[in-house]
């Protein structure tokens, strides 16, 4: 039987990182709920166990349902009538099997109905489930909203909404507008209140709502008369029960078909505040993109996989001129590239979210006790790295996870331009992960000041003094010898004090920070696992050598004088 988390081994490497330790205890609380829940872990390694017993689980209903339905799915799709949206058939029966499992609410505390499982292994089950299917992963992954209504609803709410989660219904968050994309303080669906029935009612409409007829929606909403900036907007739980939203109609998409994406009409919709007005996008919406940018990461990762395991899977089935073609020294570097690029997207995802675990653990212990100062200094630490690293995660991983499917259909040939092959549909769905959640271009946004503040450059220093195998010190010293080549190219932008030209660099900026740290990542891996990773340490390095190479001739090449040419 096809097990997803099985057959990839690098999954239970992550798993086994020793930041790990630290996680669990500080999620676990002492182990405080092992006399209340009977499937609760007692110590450190009853959770490991407990974790790696529901991944196989997990990697079993992605390899034998989700993977099986993923084509019936991608043809047919969800249709939508009445204003209502009907499933695919296999979507349905994929829903069906993950709230089985009880899989809904992977990351909710136990009293809600959750696993209270870590981020690292849910982003690995988001890993294996987009592997499976991407478009589904945009269903199931959803129920990160929860984590939104966890920190920042009431607990009459999260006792109302967050049960019903766990218990496999779905969600959705309505932030988009046909005017207001990337720019979300453009928003303008109304929030009015009512005081003769006590509560709030939104009017307007949102565009592009993954999943848009969810059962539990969080809405961006404008509830302050007289404004225009994110100053004005509030976020709001509309539950699908009370009415007053139709869906108008799903987007005919390239790729994830399996996804509605729905423009949404509300019309006196009953909906209840969450958290404090205002904050709806400077607080709120910021949490819960964050959130979304891990796990478009975990589904760029998983695409990455697919793509890497047709193409392998091709090249050594297809022959020509005598012999399979994985033996031809074009196809087997071209694989080579596609395996290096696809785990060194996966260790920097995995890094990440061990950073974004410690600090929102103690964000939320710091809801019960005071911090002591020694969890306070750590909370700020992680929290800082899982902000800069994010957009790296997001970013990178997209891009790699676009390029992986370019060339798995490049492997394939002619056979990859047909729709016979899982590789076109693969190659369809990466196509948004750089897109949505924050293009690729906002990620550079969200990460040039970790650049300019020297904050990226301290990371790679630390890595630099962590220990490597002595058959890996010559790949480091080359990375040690691009990290000051990096320094030199943000030194000259930087010097220059120009806003335009650091812009304009920043794409080769940010990238040749990230693929610094994360050949470093790789080397960590090789070090404890070489079997699985020291082939791609070694590819990854040369191809970073090459990109960064290339960047610092163009950064360091431009100056002020050749903005002229790049204005239109």
């Amino acid at each position: 039987m096809a097990n997803f988390y099985l057959d990839t081994p690098a999954l239970r490497h992550h798993l086994n990182h020793p930041l790990m330790k630290r996680i669990v205890e500080l999620k676990e609380r002492n182990y405080a709920d092992k006399d209340k829940y009977d499937y609760a872990p007692f110590d450190f390694d009853d959770a490991m166990d407990s974790y790696d017993r529901v991944l196989q689980i997990i990697g079993e209903i992605c390899g034998e349902t989700i993977a099986a339905n993923a084509e019936g799915v991608d043809h047919d799709g969800p249709v939508c009538k009445g204003g209502r949206v009907t499933y695919a058939a296999g979507t349905k029966e994929n829903l069906d099997a993950v709230t089985k499992a009880g899989l809904m609410g992977v990351a909710m505390p136990r009293r809600f109905g959750g696993l209270n499982f870590p981020n690292v292994p849910y982003m690995m089950a988001a890993d294996m489930v987009s592997r499976a299917d991407a478009g589904f992963e945009n269903l199931w992954g959803l129920q990160d909203c929860a984590e939104t209504l966890y920190e920042f609803g009431n607990e009459d709410q999260r006792m109302r909404y967050i049960t019903r989660v766990c218990k496999g219904e779905t969600m959705s968050m309505d932030l988009t507008e046909p005017d207001a994309g990337s720019d979300l303080q453009s928003v303008m669906l109304k929030a009015t209140y009512s005081e003769a029935d006590g509560c709030w009612y939104l009017n307007g409409v949102k565009r592009f709502i993954t999943n848009g007829d969810a059962d539990i929606h969080l809405v961006l909403a404008r509830s302050e008369e007289g404004t225009h900036d994110g100053r004005g907007l509030s976020m709001f739980i509309y539950d699908k029960r009370n009415g007053g939203v139709n869906v108008r109609r799903i987007e005919n998409k390239m790729g994830i078909k399996g996804s509605p994406t729905c423009e949404l009409v509300f019309k006196n919709a009953k909906a209840e505040l969450c958290g404090d007005r205002k904050l709806g996008l400077i607080k709120y919406v910021m949490a819960l993109m964050n959130g979304a940018r891990l796990g478009i990461a975990a589904q760029s990762v998983g695409l990455s996989q697919a793509a890497y395991n047709e193409a392998i899977a091709y090249a050594r089935d297809r022959k020509q001129f005598g012999k399979a073609i994985v033996e031809f020294p074009a196809v087997y570097e071209m694989l080579s590239l596609m395996k290096a690029k696809l785990d060194a997207s996966r260790s920097l995802l995995y890094e990440t979210t061990r950073f974004v675990d410690i600090y929102k653990a103690l964000d939320d212990i710091a809801k019960e006790r005071k911090l002591t100062p020694e969890e306070r200094q750590e909370q700020k630490r992680f929290a800082k790295l899982a902000d800069s690293f994010t957009p790296l995660a997001k970013g990178l991983g997209s891009e790699f996870a676009n390029q992986n499917a370019y060339d798995c259909i490049q492997v394939h040939g002619g056979s990859g331009f047909m729709k016979d092959y899982a590789c076109e549909r693969i190659y369809r769905d990466a196509r948004i992960t750089s897109i949505y959640e924050g293009t690729t271009q906002l990620q550079v946004v969200a990460a040039i000041r970790y650049v300019t503040t020297g904050a990226y450059l301290a990371r790679i220093k630390d890595y630099e003094a962590m220990p490597v195998d002595d058959s890996l010190k010559g790949l480091r010293d080359e990375l040690v010898a691009m990290a000051e080549h990096y320094a030199a190219a943000v030194a000259h932008v930087v010097e220059a004090k120009d806003q335009e030209l650091l812009d304009i660099c920043a794409r080769k900026l940010v990238e040749m920070a990230g693929y610094i740290v994360m050949a470093h990542l790789l080397l960590q891996d090789a070090t404890v696992s070489p079997d699985l990773f020291n082939d791609s340490a070694f590819v990854f390095v040369r191809y970073v050598k090459g990109e960064v190479e290339k960047n610092v001739s163009y950064v360091m090449g431009f100056t002020a004088d050749d903005l002229a040419h790049y204005k239109k």
